[in-house]
């Protein structure tokens, strides 16, 4: 069972008491605001992503960590690897992603537990490559890819949505450089 432990946060998998503190951060308008529509998540939809979140550990031996505050076992929200099938153009690849809730905000949590999906995706499941996918104008989260070492690759348009957005990556060999 995967679980990675920061300075800050414990990321590991999740539990049926976490579907409702997710549900919270999913019903944030302003967390939602740059996910697919903007459109926010309610707590059957949240559960239904749980599960499906789950799965992907289980048919591919990465998923989304919850990420949980060590010092108060509060869930902060998520991060972790899926594949981005939502934007056939960049497949195969696996994406790094985040997602905390309003009051985690503005104190290096999302790249703090980034860095140790990042460390995972190479050092522990070997992948070759992982990018990050952000809309455009989400100023933050492309702060946090530029911190993990990635950069901008490609611009395009979501194929559903027609928001555009900014593909990162970063290499295997890049992040052993980067040391």
């Amino acid at each position: 069972m995967a679980r990675l432990e920061t300075p800050r946060l414990i990321l590991r998998r999740w539990r049926e008491e976490d579907v409702g503190p997710m549900a919270a951060v999913h019903a944030d308008p302003g967390v939602m605001r740059w996910i697919r529509d903007g459109g926010v998540l309610d707590e059957e939809q949240t559960r239904a992503r749980v599960r499906a979140w789950e799965d992907e550990w289980e048919a591919r031996g990465f998923g989304l960590f919850a990420v949980e505050i060590r010092s108060t076992g509060e869930l902060a929200g998520f991060t972790g690897l899926s594949v981005p099938g939502y934007l056939p153009e960049v497949l195969p690849a696996v994406e790094v992603g985040w997602r905390l809730g309003r009051p985690h905000w503005g104190r290096g949590l999302a790249t703090e537990a980034a860095r140790a999906v990042v460390r995972f995706a190479f050092e522990e499941r070997g992948l070759d490559r992982i990018v990050s996918i952000a809309q455009v104008g989400n100023d933050a989260s492309e702060r946090v890819m530029a911190k993990l070492g990635m950069r901008p690759v490609l611009e395009t348009a979501h194929p559903s949505l027609g928001r555009r957005v900014r593909v990162f990556a970063l290499s295997a060999e890049q992040y052993a450089a980067a040391g």
